[in-house]
């Protein structure tokens, strides 16, 4: 049994067979998901997990060479763009349309509990070396 980093056996499980290019989306509660990509929902309650603890245990886990959000995360979710910022420096911002469109490549969904609007990211996966 694994004793620290990510417990849930479906998301572990999912992160290992992740590769250099692939797409991780992380997203909120009310998020649509779209057809293909694996999806491990973590949602609980409406608040629980959150995503930034959500996103805190996938950076934790996983390199990451960019991020793309929806521009809509600046005015109407200040603590998502305020983490999303800390997180990522060069963050792409698209219209929330656009990152509905690009969540459909994604390689893996990974849906928080999360109630507060535009609380989602698209992660691109790099390589440790």
């Amino acid at each position: 049994m694994k004793k620290a980093g990510i417990l849930n056996r479906h998301l572990s499980g999912a992160l290992a067979e992740l590769g250099h290019g692939d797409g991780v989306l992380v997203c909120d509660a009310g998020m649509p998901i779209p057809k293909g990509p694996r999806v491990v929902d973590l949602a609980f309650r409406a608040g629980v997990p959150s995503f930034a603890e959500v996103l805190d245990g996938l950076l934790a886990e996983l390199v990451v060479e960019g991020a793309t959000a929806a521009t809509e995360v600046r005015d109407a979710n200040p603590p998502a763009s305020t983490l999303l910022d800390d997180h990522f420096p060069r963050l792409e911002l698209v219209s929330h349309e656009r990152l509905k469109e690009l969540s459909a490549g994604a390689r893996l969904v990974v849906r928080t509990g999360e109630a507060r609007p535009y609380a989602n990211v698209l992660l691109r996966c790099g390589v440790f070396f």
